[in-house]
């Protein structure tokens, strides 16, 4: 696996585990997805450890608590044309790679769709820090 450095505002192909799928037992994602890489750190192991907040299709119910990214980014990801939203209310803590990190397609031997850019990741961090701030946040540990 031949993995860039995790930094934040890097999009990954992931497994996310969302908090209602964690709260019922399971240990896996149901569904392959983009994650924006967060923020990361550095464990007393010298692990890398990553927070990834997830992309979806879905509409927030509360516009606030997510961040849309536009279509001229998407494209640029290489992501699909439909809307989609960096949920602020949910992250998976887990340490780089970890078992979950998936290849961005069925043919390809890449892990990462690239970069947001400096204002939309600055966007998604101070949103995210005011819903943390306002207890608004579910963390799922993955592998730590």
């Amino acid at each position: 696996m031949n993995l860039p450095e995790p930094v934040p505002g890097l999009v990954i192909r992931y497994a996310y585990l969302w908090s209602h799928e964690a709260a019922t037992g399971l240990e896996e994602g149901g569904k392959d997805r983009p994650a924006a890489i967060l923020l990361t750190t550095r464990a007393r192991s010298g692990d890398t450890v990553v927070l990834a907040l997830p992309v979806t299709h879905a509409p927030p119910a509360d516009p606030a608590l997510a961040v849309e990214i536009p279509v001229a980014i998407k494209r640029k990801l290489g992501l699909d044309a439909e809307r989609s939203w960096i949920i602020l209310t949910e992250l998976n803590r887990f340490v780089w790679p970890g078992p979950d990190l998936r290849p961005i397609s069925d043919t390809s031997t890449r892990y990462t769709f690239g970069l947001l850019p400096e204002a939309l990741y600055e966007t998604v961090r101070s949103k995210w820090l005011e819903a943390y701030d306002r207890g608004q946040v579910s963390e799922v540990v993955r592998t730590v």
